[in-house]
């Protein structure tokens, strides 16, 4: 099992897929690298090396208690990236995982990524104050954590449901889909899942975004009720230098069915710019 160790010794878990031009993939809670197991066959199948990690806590990497802070994650993605060697990088983040790319790139990307990816991501800000009052209430995330806390079995299966827009009129997405987030969910540790709730809401992305100096695809669909697009993607172009907005009409927060085709299509178009 490929894996790669922190300066804190947290083992952190990899894929690692085909040749070329390297692409690494961060993926968003409470889930792990298998989320983005059908864009890694995408991008190997364009000639791309695709690579995806589970975020520590996460997935098979180190269930550790300590590190689940944005500065942390972003470090040990410098670490993988370092530790691979990979340059003329892209990097593609999914909601955490899409702050979790920002703040790697504008602190420690320098000289090695080159393109910037976000899909329903985080920054600026999710939560609600009087400078983000499109934000989400900090209510929402005391419910998050009291139900991770409380049985997150069954969390995560509610969940899923508006992370894909099932409870909308004319969902296709399957129950083997809701099914396989469920259980990427409970390969997450406890303490990760919900420390890791704090580090997606309260994270100010502001100044990362400002200092990017590379171009950013931001992603987002307008019926997303996990990381509502008014507080995010319309803020963050924004904030941006060299920023495309690319907007999905009717598309979730779950990157699936027409909305991950179209999504794919537009990641491989501004890859090979």
């Amino acid at each position: 099992m490929p894996t790669i160790t922190t300066a804190d010794g947290t083992e952190i878990y990899y894929q690692d897929h085909g040749q070329g031009r390297p692409v690494v993939l961060s993926h968003g809670w409470p889930l792990c690298s298998d989320a983005w197991e059908h864009e890694l066959k995408v991008l190997a199948d364009h000639g791309y090396r695709a690579i995806a990690h589970d975020r520590r806590g996460h997935g098979r990497s180190t269930r550790t208690s300590a590190g689940h802070d944005m500065d942390t994650y972003a470090a040990d993605l410098a670490t993988l990236v370092e530790a691979l060697d990979l340059t003329d990088l892209a990097v593609v983040g999914h909601s955490t995982g899409g702050g979790e790319v920002v703040r790697y790139a504008a602190r420690h990307g320098a000289g090695r990524v080159t393109k910037v990816v976000t899909a329903g991501a985080v920054p600026p800000v999710m939560l609600q104050s009087p400078a983000n009052p499109e934000g989400t209430p900090i209510e929402a995330f005391d419910g998050i954590r009291a139900g991770v806390l409380a049985d997150r079995s069954q969390f995560y299966q509610d969940l899923a449901v508006p992370f894909f827009g099932a409870n909308r009129e004319g969902s296709t997405v399957s129950q083997g889909q809701r099914d396989d987030f469920w259980r990427q969910g409970m390969l997450a540790g406890l303490q990760a899942a919900y420390d890791c709730v704090k580090v997606f809401s309260e994270t100010d992305f502001t100044e990362d975004l400002k200092a990017l100096d590379v171009p950013i695809l931001i992603a987002h669909g307008d019926d997303d009720q996990i990381v509502p697009i008014a507080a995010a993607a319309y803020r963050a172009i924004d904030l941006v230098r060299l920023g495309t907005l690319r907007v999905y009409p009717g598309a979730p927060h779950g990157i699936v069915g027409a909305y991950q085709e179209a999504f794919l299509a537009d990641v491989l178009e501004f890859l090979a710019d």
